[in-house]
């Protein structure tokens, strides 16, 4: 079960990015973190505190409650059968955007 939390807050974290259209360094400069970090908590590698949580809720101007509201929604998705590709598990691209 905590694989996939990890997995569905890495899958809100670039979703939200990528609707504001930062790439993952814009997304680091404004949360104070480094690239390559953000780039493991998008791919659901890292188990991101609650602080760091914070701190990427309030670069990309959500709460740390929606935040982890679109993870309870990914996890729903997930969860359906006809779950679109992105979103299954073990779909997420690795760091050099591979699936």
């Amino acid at each position: 079960m905590k694989a996939l939390l990890v997995e569905n807050l890495g899958i809100a974290v670039r979703q939200l990015r990528e609707k504001q259209g930062w790439s993952q360094e814009e997304l680091a400069e404004r949360s104070g973190l480094n690239r390559s970090y953000v780039g493991e908590v998008e791919r659901g590698r890292v188990v991101a505190s609650v602080v760091t949580a914070q701190k990427i809720a309030q670069a990309l101007d959500v709460s740390v409650v929606d935040l982890f509201a679109q993870c309870e929604t990914i996890a729903r998705l997930r969860a359906r059968p006809s779950a679109p590709p992105a979103l299954r598990p073990s779909s997420l691209p690795d760091e050099d955007g591979r699936r």
